[in-house]
Protein backbone atom coordinates (compact mmCIF):
# COMPACT_ATOMS: atom_id res chain seq x y z
CA UNK A 1 0.00 0.00 0.00
CA UNK A 2 2.77 2.05 -0.11
CA UNK A 3 3.59 2.03 -2.87
CA UNK A 4 0.05 3.19 -4.16
CA UNK A 5 0.35 5.88 -2.01
CA UNK A 6 3.60 6.79 -3.20
CA UNK A 7 1.74 6.74 -6.67
CA UNK A 8 -0.71 8.82 -6.04
CA UNK A 9 1.62 11.25 -4.67
CA UNK A 10 3.44 11.46 -7.81
CA UNK A 11 -0.27 12.06 -9.27
CA UNK A 12 -0.83 14.59 -7.30
CA UNK A 13 2.55 16.40 -8.14
CA UNK A 14 1.70 15.87 -11.92
CA UNK A 15 -1.23 17.67 -11.52
CA UNK A 16 0.65 20.63 -9.77
CA UNK A 17 2.93 21.29 -11.75
CA UNK A 18 -0.34 21.07 -15.13
CA UNK A 19 -1.67 23.34 -12.61
CA UNK A 20 1.27 26.05 -13.31
CA UNK A 21 0.77 25.00 -17.10
CA UNK A 22 -3.14 26.22 -16.52
CA UNK A 23 -1.98 29.32 -15.06
CA UNK A 24 0.58 30.53 -17.38
CA UNK A 25 -2.49 29.44 -20.53
CA UNK A 26 -4.70 31.51 -18.86
CA UNK A 27 -2.58 34.72 -18.33
CA UNK A 28 -1.81 34.51 -21.90
CA UNK A 29 -5.29 34.05 -23.09
CA UNK A 30 -7.30 36.58 -24.92
CA UNK A 31 -10.71 35.65 -23.94
CA UNK A 32 -11.93 36.97 -20.48
CA UNK A 33 -10.32 36.16 -17.18
CA UNK A 34 -13.58 34.20 -16.17
CA UNK A 35 -13.11 32.14 -19.29
CA UNK A 36 -9.51 32.13 -19.31
CA UNK A 37 -8.58 30.76 -15.86
CA UNK A 38 -11.80 27.86 -15.91
CA UNK A 39 -9.22 24.86 -16.21
CA UNK A 40 -7.36 26.85 -13.75
CA UNK A 41 -10.10 26.99 -11.34
CA UNK A 42 -11.37 23.43 -11.92
CA UNK A 43 -8.03 21.28 -11.64
CA UNK A 44 -7.51 23.54 -8.25
CA UNK A 45 -10.79 22.02 -7.47
CA UNK A 46 -9.66 18.74 -8.27
CA UNK A 47 -6.49 19.38 -6.38
CA UNK A 48 -8.25 19.76 -2.92
CA UNK A 49 -10.39 16.73 -3.81
CA UNK A 50 -7.30 14.36 -4.31
CA UNK A 51 -5.49 16.00 -1.59
CA UNK A 52 -8.01 15.17 0.64
CA UNK A 53 -8.69 11.85 -0.43
CA UNK A 54 -5.00 11.24 -0.24
CA UNK A 55 -4.90 12.33 3.37
CA UNK A 56 -7.67 9.55 4.36
CA UNK A 57 -6.34 6.84 2.09
CA UNK A 58 -2.69 7.53 4.13
CA UNK A 59 -4.58 7.39 7.37
CA UNK A 60 -6.39 4.36 6.52
CA UNK A 61 -3.07 2.57 5.10
CA UNK A 62 -0.93 3.74 8.41
CA UNK A 63 1.11 6.07 6.77
CA UNK A 64 3.63 8.09 9.54
CA UNK A 65 1.74 10.63 10.65
CA UNK A 66 3.93 13.12 9.49
CA UNK A 67 2.82 12.24 5.57
CA UNK A 68 -0.55 11.96 6.71
CA UNK A 69 -0.55 15.49 8.14
CA UNK A 70 1.63 17.22 4.71
CA UNK A 71 -1.11 16.13 2.76
CA UNK A 72 -3.57 17.42 5.03
CA UNK A 73 -1.77 20.20 4.81
CA UNK A 74 -1.90 20.48 0.90
CA UNK A 75 -5.41 20.52 1.20
CA UNK A 76 -5.55 23.38 3.57
CA UNK A 77 -3.19 25.26 1.10
CA UNK A 78 -5.60 24.06 -1.76
CA UNK A 79 -8.55 25.39 -0.05
CA UNK A 80 -6.79 29.23 0.78
CA UNK A 81 -6.00 29.73 -2.89
CA UNK A 82 -9.55 31.24 -3.68
CA UNK A 83 -9.54 32.92 -0.73
CA UNK A 84 -6.61 34.88 -1.62
CA UNK A 85 -8.44 35.62 -4.99
CA UNK A 86 -11.05 36.51 -3.45
CA UNK A 87 -9.26 39.05 -1.18
CA UNK A 88 -7.22 40.31 -4.42
CA UNK A 89 -10.53 40.98 -6.47
CA UNK A 90 -12.26 42.75 -3.29
CA UNK A 91 -9.72 45.39 -3.62
CA UNK A 92 -11.04 46.53 -6.86
CA UNK A 93 -14.63 46.17 -7.52
CA UNK A 94 -14.42 47.45 -11.06
CA UNK A 95 -13.03 44.26 -12.21
CA UNK A 96 -9.37 45.56 -12.52
CA UNK A 97 -7.00 45.11 -9.39
CA UNK A 98 -5.41 47.90 -7.75
CA UNK A 99 -1.95 47.86 -6.92
CA UNK A 100 -3.16 46.26 -3.30
CA UNK A 101 -5.11 43.93 -4.80
CA UNK A 102 -2.54 42.74 -7.19
CA UNK A 103 0.20 42.02 -4.28
CA UNK A 104 -2.13 40.60 -2.33
CA UNK A 105 -2.84 38.37 -5.55
CA UNK A 106 0.92 37.77 -5.79
CA UNK A 107 0.61 35.33 -2.42
CA UNK A 108 -1.93 33.36 -4.69
CA UNK A 109 1.49 31.98 -6.69
CA UNK A 110 4.04 32.22 -3.98
CA UNK A 111 1.18 29.76 -2.06
CA UNK A 112 1.03 27.60 -5.24
CA UNK A 113 4.59 27.39 -4.78
CA UNK A 114 4.37 26.53 -1.38
CA UNK A 115 2.04 23.63 -1.94
CA UNK A 116 4.50 22.04 -5.17
CA UNK A 117 7.22 21.84 -2.42
CA UNK A 118 4.88 20.42 0.07
CA UNK A 119 3.69 17.54 -2.51
CA UNK A 120 7.63 17.24 -3.84
CA UNK A 121 8.69 16.31 0.38
CA UNK A 122 5.66 14.35 0.45
CA UNK A 123 6.89 12.17 -2.53
CA UNK A 124 10.07 12.44 -1.57
CA UNK A 125 9.29 10.89 1.61
CA UNK A 126 6.87 8.24 0.25
CA UNK A 127 9.14 7.09 -2.17
CA UNK A 128 11.85 6.40 0.52
CA UNK A 129 8.71 4.30 2.83
CA UNK A 130 8.12 2.30 -0.16
CA UNK A 131 11.24 0.76 -1.34
CA UNK A 132 12.54 -1.88 0.72
CA UNK A 133 15.26 -1.18 3.79
CA UNK A 134 18.73 -2.52 3.23
CA UNK A 135 19.96 -5.01 5.82
CA UNK A 136 21.74 -3.09 8.02
CA UNK A 137 25.58 -4.35 9.46
CA UNK A 138 28.36 -2.53 11.44
CA UNK A 139 30.36 -0.07 9.09
CA UNK A 140 34.01 -1.29 8.80
CA UNK A 141 33.75 -4.44 10.57
CA UNK A 142 34.57 -7.20 9.56
CA UNK A 143 35.67 -10.72 10.45
CA UNK A 144 38.49 -9.90 12.03
CA UNK A 145 37.25 -6.76 13.73
CA UNK A 146 37.60 -6.36 17.37
CA UNK A 147 34.09 -6.44 18.97
CA UNK A 148 33.08 -3.09 20.78
CA UNK A 149 30.54 -2.51 23.27
CA UNK A 150 29.43 -3.96 26.54
CA UNK A 151 28.56 -7.06 24.80
CA UNK A 152 32.43 -7.59 23.85
CA UNK A 153 33.65 -8.42 27.28
CA UNK A 154 35.88 -6.34 29.35
CA UNK A 155 39.90 -6.85 29.06
CA UNK A 156 40.08 -4.64 32.12
CA UNK A 157 41.04 -5.64 35.46
CA UNK A 158 40.39 -5.16 38.83
CA UNK A 159 43.02 -3.36 40.74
Amino acid sequence: MRKVFAGLAALLLLAVVAQFFLAASGAFDTAPNDESFQPHRALGYGIVLFAAVLTVFAALVRIPGRLIGLSGLVAGLGILQPVIAAIAKAFGDTGDTTAAGQLVFGLHAVNGLVIIAVVGTILRQARGLSTPAAPTTRAGAGDDAPAAGPAAGSTRTAS
